[in-house]
């Protein structure tokens, strides 16, 4: 996914933290930042809460402003 490695960073969370919130593995979250994998349609409303952003912003089509938190 376009920007998610990014949008992680900016939500101050390691891959690992980011899988325990999600329920996934870790393998899963380096996977989706590569695009080797998708996250299933299930889990992008969560992953946008999590990280303060759109699900528009996790395929790199719209990034939040600095110091902007926008809900899904």
């Amino acid at each position: 996914m376009k920007g998610l490695r990014r949008l992680r960073h900016m939500a101050d969370l390691t891959q690992k933290q980011l899988a325990e919130q999600l329920n996934v593995s870790q393998s899963n979250i380096a996977m989706w930042e590569t695009g080797t994998a998708m996250p299933s349609a299930s889990k992008l409303p969560e992953l946008a809460d999590l990280l303060h952003c759109s699900i528009d912003a996790l395929y790199g089509r719209e990034l939040p402003r600095a110091g902007e938190k926008s809900v899904s």
